[in-house]
């Protein structure tokens, strides 16, 4: 038995290193000198006193959100990742994949030892004309079993080799899901304050059109306008207030969604920051895109799960081979304690069982090739998962400069709006102009300054957008 034992083992070691599926490997993908159609320059146009750089071949920014220097939405972020219920659920599916695995390769790769002990009074069933009948008899037994498979082919040890795999995608999808939970924090309290301010900004409008209004009014009154000009400044009153409700609505809604990702209830929506204390940060890294496989934890995920897929075929491969499993046992029983306790009572068993499939219905080769067609998709998959990163990146650089570009042309018309607005409340203060001339240099400049709100949030959060898709992400504990 020995010797059996010391050969079997030989040969299980030596068909250990053999391979029964594909490596798992990705495949090779390209690595363009740039994301988009067009090539990104290194600098943006100067918008609000601020030039973003790009800064090709940086590394991935930790905590990026701290960039923006705003001590609030640093402790909404942080509260978020601590408190988000759908993190800790995520986290806690973690764990329990991970005690999976190690209970996984404890049955597989160890022995399995059980004590059993049974104890029981019975009577055999006796044939009229057979002898006399049997007597009620007690039966007590107690051992221990053992049991082993030799994994000669390695179908343990790769279906070990896939849940474990499984458990690193697993791992690297909680890590896609916090830094999304904090990219999302950040656009939304962005989101937020924005909506604040054009509606603070669209309630002096409407200040302003009533007044114009109820002046145009009284001039139809005394004669000197038409019924016409009446209803038309009427109509851009009213057009304007119903614009009112919808932002409103977006302003609650954003606020909801962003006291849940808090993990409060919407009740307790967190204050809207300032927008003019959030500070657009000034240099961006543009991760190149050969690093930026390494730095994405979507790809990282894809590739784990093509190590799954590879895994699986090989298991569907070792399944057409022998396997070869050894029991044994050792105890003692007998029909009454004495007995059992005694000498006489001793048991033991030593047994081994060889396997070899033979004939399946074919089950066992259509369950390779199905193995074999998963793995293939999974390639797949994983190369559109890196060219969706790569289109992701190139959106998001191109959205940035474009809102650089629409801010600048923006604030321009702002600030000349606002030079002509001060210059006329000036000349209305001096009795030079009449106030509906001041009202409507201040209308010009609210509605420049309307626009270039929007496109100041839109800087702001197309920036998180793409430290997000660079993959920046959080710090290391005790980093």
């Amino acid at each position: 038995m020995k010797r059996f034992l010391a050969s079997a083992m030989g040969v299980s070691i030596a068909l250990s290193a053999c391979s029964f599926g594909p490596k798992g490997t990705p495949p090779s993908m390209p690595a363009p000198p740039h994301y988009g159609a067009l090539t990104q320059p290194p600098k943006s146009v100067m918008a609000e006193g601020v030039s973003q750089t790009f800064d090709v071949g940086a590394k991935p920014v930790p905590d990026w959100w701290k960039l923006y220097g705003s001590e609030p939405l640093n402790a909404l972020v942080d509260e978020g990742l601590r408190n988000s219920p759908s993190l800790a659920a995520a986290d806690k599916s973690l764990l329990a994949a991970r005690e999976q695995l190690r209970a996984q390769i404890g049955s597989s790769m160890l022995p399995t030892v059980d004590l059993g002990v049974q104890s029981g009074r019975q009577r055999a069933l006796t044939l009229p004309g057979l002898g006399p009948p049997t007597e009620v008899y007690d039966l007590f037994v107690g051992q221990v079993q053992a049991q082993y498979t030799f994994d000669f082919f390695g179908a343990a040890r790769l279906a070990d080799r896939a849940l474990a795999s499984q458990v690193d995608s697993q791992a690297w999808q909680l890590d896609a899901a916090r830094r999304a939970l904090a990219a999302n924090i950040v656009t939304g309290a962005i989101g937020a304050a924005s909506l604040r301010a054009q509606i603070d900004t669209t309630k002096r409008l409407i200040v302003l059109t009533n007044a114009d209004a109820r002046e145009t009014q009284r001039r139809y009154e005394l004669g000197s306008a038409s019924r016409i000009d009446v209803q038309n400044a009427q109509l851009s009153s009213a057009s304007l207030a119903a614009s009112l409700p919808g932002l409103r609505q977006q302003w609650l809604a954003t606020r909801h969604a962003l006291a849940v990702l808090l993990g409060r209830t919407p009740d307790q929506a967190p204050e809207d920051l300032d927008l003019a204390t959030l500070a657009v940060p000034a240099s961006v890294p543009v991760v190149v895109p050969s690093d930026l496989l390494a730095a994405r934890p979507d790809i990282q995920a894809a590739d784990a799960l093509l190590k799954v897929a590879a895994a699986q075929a090989g298991v569907a491969t070792a399944q057409l081979f022998p396997s070869l499993t050894l029991t044994a046992s050792m105890g003692k029983g007998g029909f009454d304690w004495p007995t059992t306790l005694s000498a006489a009572g001793a048991l033991w068993h030593v047994g081994a069982s060889l396997t070899q499939p033979l004939f399946h219905g074919g089950a066992l080769l259509a369950q390779r090739r199905a193995a074999y067609a998963t793995y293939d998709a999974t390639v797949l998959q994983y190369k559109e998962t890196v060219l969706t990163a790569f289109r992701n990146v190139a959106d998001s650089l191109a959205a940035l400069e474009q809102d650089n570009e629409a801010l600048a042309m923006a604030d321009t018309a702002s600030r000349a709006s606002m030079s002509v607005f001060a210059d006329s409340a000036a000349r209305v203060r001096l009795g030079a102009i009449p106030e509906s001339a001041g009202r409507a240099s201040e209308r010009q400049y609210q509605n420049a300054r309307l626009t270039s709100i929007r496109y100041e949030s839109a800087r702001l959060s197309d920036t998180a957008v793409l430290f997000q898709a660079m993959g920046g992400g959080l710090a290391p504990a005790g980093g």
